[in-house]
This record gives structure tokens, sequence and C-alpha cells, in this order.
């Protein structure tokens, strides 16, 4: 069956199918199997064997790291559009995390095999997950270097803005991001305590700086958090409270 124009141009933006012909995502899509995937539910789990990749079509799944010790940290959320699992092509491996959904949605799915397959009739694929692969891997070294370098505040900013840019929508006060995340979360992400983030959320919210409910969280001065996570000189103008 012939994908629709919708799934199409989808897959068009997609940075793992970019340059392949409509022909090749209408066989790369066909190839797959879609799946419904409800809120709270797992798509895999961390050191089982990793046989299937995935793209998230709609909704969110948030990848965490269980540590030795038991915690469970938040290393990534996956938006619309973005691959995880990716790893299954390599066979003979395991999935470093696990994929829990956040927010009810869809994902298209390859078993490593069929996509090992693929990525040899188009190497176009293989080459733009290499290149995928590499930016994941520069973002985690980035985290690494913020967590063993910066202050906690300037790690807290970096975690808002990285949300921003992965599934912020533009809105007429500021930038908006349109699911629920919670203050142990954005710890978890910034290596940080559920203390500290709150007293940093609160203080930035009595600066106006962002505003947070239940459902969403809205960042009215995005430049604030970019001279914060970057430890620019700020405006004399700028953010200030009382008696600081």
């Amino acid at each position: 069956m012939q994908p629709s124009e919708q799934l199409l141009e989808l897959f068009r933006r997609i940075p793992l199918f970019a340059g392949l012909e409509t022909s090749a995502l209408a066989e790369v899509i066909a190839e797959g199997f879609r799946k419904t995937v409800q809120q709270g539910t797992f798509l895999f789990w961390q050191d089982e064997p990793a046989r299937y990749m995935y793209v998230l079509l709609q909704g969110r799944v948030r990848l965490v790291k269980t540590t030795p010790e038991g915690q469970r940290v938040v290393i990534r959320y996956i938006t619309p559009g973005e691959m995880f699992g990716v790893i299954a092509v390599l066979g003979q491996v395991t999935y470093p995390v696990t994929a829990e959904v956040a927010e009810s949605g869809e994902v298209i799915g390859w078993s490593g095999d069929t996509m090992h397959a693929l990525m040899e009739c188009y190497p176009r694929i293989a080459l733009n997950a290499m290149h995928q692969m590499a930016g994941r891997l520069r973002e985690l070294l980035r985290r690494v270097q913020e967590l063993s370098t910066e202050r906690v505040e300037r790690r807290i900013a970096h975690v808002l803005l990285r949300l921003t840019r992965q599934c912020g929508r533009k809105v007429e006060d500021g930038i908006q991001i349109d699911f629920s995340i919670t203050r142990e979360e954005i710890a978890q992400l910034a290596g940080t305590t559920l203390f500290t983030v709150s007293r940093t959320i609160s203080k930035w919210e009595k600066q106006g700086i962002l505003q947070t409910s239940r459902e969403h969280m809205l960042i009215r001065q995005p430049h604030a958090l970019v001279v914060i996570a970057e430890d620019l000189p700020p405006h004399p103008e700028e953010n200030r409270e009382d008696g600081e």
C-alpha cells in the first residue's frame, strides 16, 4: 500500500532518511511496522538484546538509564521525527537505556536485520545514521562537560534550552514546552537535586524568565536562559531582583 503523502512528508523531514527518493521512502515505510504506544509502557529495556529501532511519529518517549545503585536517570526525551534504538542495526548488542513512553502516540519500527538490509540497499541511510549517532555522541560529551565543569544554574539552563530546541513551540509570550516534565526529571537531566531545581525554577519564575504549570512550561525570556547557560554578562536592567 502506498503511504500517505502526509507520512511521506514526515519522513522527508527525518534526518535518518534525508536525501532518499520518494520510492525509497515508500519502501522504507513498507518494511517497517507501525505501533500505537500508551503512556507508561516500554518499547525496550536497558540491557536486553537490541532487536528493533524506531522512529517516533507521535507522542513523547523518554530514555532512562538505571545506575548500578538503582537510580533512574533521564538521559533524553525523544520527540516526533527522531530515531532511537538504532544500535539494533549493529547486532549482538544490548540496549544501553530503557525507552519509556512519556506521552501516548505512535512509532514505526524495524528489526535490526531489516534496517541493515535497507542500509545495504540505500547507503544514504547508513551515512545519515552515522551522522545522527555522531551528533548524539557530541551531545553526550557536552553533557559530561557540563556536569563536570559548570555550576548548577548553568546546567539547569542548558537542560531547558535543549528542551526548547527539541520540542518547544513558539507562542505569543515566548516558547512553550507542550508536555509535562517534572522538576525531578529536570534534576536528573541536570545532574543535581530536586531541591536545587525547585529553588532555581522558583527564582526564575519570580524574575519572569519562565512560567510553569502541570501541563507545560513557558519560557518567557529565552535569551535570559542563554545568558545564564553561557555565563554571559547580564544586561544591567535584566532579571534583577530587589536587593541584588
